[in-house]
């Protein structure tokens, strides 16, 4: 079993910054790849930002330029760094992972419980 712990969610003023963390712990070989994604009330999770074991990142085009993702220097963590923050980046944000637990098993997908972010004056 894999456990997704994400923090660093609150308010914040429009034009403020935020850092979230995602924290994999519990039986783990490797992680594959790891996403930020969010829901905002009444409207569908999206994809925030991703990034993969070999390094490769991805962002909405929504975030580009004032998102960064990254990993910590334990492999079982990463960040979201959230820069120049609006209204309407305010939703839970939820990490989600690709695990494979042991090797040669097959891998599988754990979901964080999610952090709330409100950019609000």
């Amino acid at each position: 079993q894999v456990q997704l712990v994400e923090s660093g969610g609150g308010l914040v003023q429009p034009g403020g910054s935020l850092r979230l963390s995602c924290v994999a712990s519990g039986s783990i070989f490797s992680i594959n790849y790891i996403y930020w994604y969010r829901q905002a009330p009444g409207k569908q999770r999206e994809l925030v930002a991703g990034i993969r074991s070999g390094g490769y990142r991805n962002y909405a085009d929504s975030v580009k330029g004032r998102f960064t993702i990254s990993r910590g220097n334990a492999e079982n963590t990463v960040y979201l760094q959230m820069n120049g923050l609006k209204p309407e980046d305010t939703a839970v944000y939820y990490c989600n992972a690709d695990v494979t637990p042991f090797k040669g098993s097959a891998d599988l997908h754990y979901w964080g419980q999610g952090t709330q972010v409100t950019v609000s004056s």
